[in-house]
């Protein structure tokens, strides 16, 4: 899966709406300024949720975006296929075109890391996602090293990210 600054942004950004809509509608400028992202292209991006029912907006002073759903409902995969952001590894775009027109002998491989990692995306909510940066912030004001998925710590969470995507650049 090569995810780009689109699909990140726009995790970050329906984050940063899920964690300030209970002041009312968040505009993209304050976003925007808080999470040091483009105004312009967030614009485009919440263009998109919003097509797709992710957020809802509201015009005029005071106005901006808010979640459609509660965030504990909207999952990350559904974020990332809003903004036309593939959850695909295969080189071919899944057409099994891969190696000269014909599956090559890894594509079953790929294609399964794709549904592993669409599965895994579809089971993290806005308000999971929300929940463990609040656990890592205050562990890490604690001193404490904070725990990750599978018990791991983010020391080695980083290296096996950093495998990975040495791995991918070099496909």
């Amino acid at each position: 899966m090569k995810l780009t600054t689109k699909g990140r942004y726009a995790v970050t950004a329906m984050l940063d709406v899920a964690t300030h809509t209970r002041e009312g509608p968040v505009s993209l400028a304050e976003v925007a300024g808080r999470q040091k992202l483009s105004l312009s292209y967030l614009e485009q991006l919440f263009s998109r949720l919003r097509k797709q029912g992710l957020v809802v907006s509201s015009r005029g002073p005071g106005g901006g975006y808010a979640l459609s759903r509660d965030a504990g409902e909207i999952n990350v995969a559904e974020i990332i296929m809003a903004v036309d952001e593939p959850v695909d590894v295969t080189r071919c775009g899944g057409k099994a075109n891969c190696n000269k027109n014909s599956r090559c002998l890894t594509h079953d491989l790929w294609a399964d890391l794709s549904d592993q990692v669409y599965d895994f995306l579809s089971n993290r909510s806005l308000a999971e996602v929300l929940e463990r940066h609040e656990a890592s912030r205050e562990a890490r004001e604690q001193g404490e090293r904070p725990v990750t998925l599978h018990g791991k710590s983010d020391d080695k969470i980083d290296k096996a990210g950093a495998m990975a995507a040495a791995d991918r650049s070099n496909a």
